[in-house]
């Protein structure tokens, strides 16, 4: 139980992100600090529908392989920065190896579908394609990223996330944006900070 401002009690609920008040007559309140509301993807076909439902899938198996990567790439950058330029490739070596224990096999169990899917959450997350990440590593990471199901060549890894131009992307972005506001999916830290370059085309 916690007090707010005005002197009023209330709940935190973590899954929503919201304050739950509970009035005098027993109704309840939530109070939330920001609610996306999106329009739902349009539909032509069953197909359609039945592929959005297929990605939705395909999210949740990938997503919490994606946050614990995202992160330990962050802790990555972070550590590269302290140190000195002689003895970085050695780190990112070093570091590439033991991230590649830890993650082969869950990688290799990837369908194309879900290394694709992994890829543009990545590009999300940090403004980067995984070929830009690979390659800014230097082949630090390479093993670990061009392992995804030994199928790099199905997946796109130059192709950037922008739901405004890519169907699967919007798909995606709106599933996203669901699973969070639903409480399905914990938004990774830094989630708010993605910017959609619309196109002036």
């Amino acid at each position: 139980m916690q007090v707010d401002k005005d002197g009023r009690k209330y709940y935190w609920d973590d899954k929503l992100q919201a304050k739950i008040y509970t009035e005098d007559n027993g109704d309840k309140l939530i109070e939330m600090d920001e609610i996306k509301l999106l329009n739902k993807p349009h539909f032509n076909n069953q197909l359609d529908r039945n592929y959005f439902d297929f990605l939705n899938k395909k999210l949740f198996r990938v997503y919490p392989l994606f946050v614990n990567a995202l992160e330990q790439y962050r802790s990555l950058q972070t550590d590269l920065e302290k140190v000195n330029e002689d003895d970085r490739r050695a780190y990112a070596r070093k570091r590439q190896n033991e991230l590649a224990d830890r993650y082969e096999a869950k990688l290799r169990d990837l369908t194309t579908t879900e290394g694709q899917v992994f890829a543009k959450l990545m590009n999300r997350a940090t403004g980067k394609t995984v070929f830009t990440i690979i390659r800014d590593l230097r082949g630090g990471w390479s093993a670990f990223w061009w392992n995804l199901k030994g199928k790099a060549a199905d997946i796109e890894l130059k192709k950037e996330y922008n739901p405004y131009l890519n169907r699967d992307d919007e798909f995606i972005e709106s599933l996203l944006q669901s699973n969070w506001n639903y409480g399905y999916l914990t938004p990774y830290p830094g989630y708010k900070d993605f910017k959609v370059k619309k196109s002036v085309d």
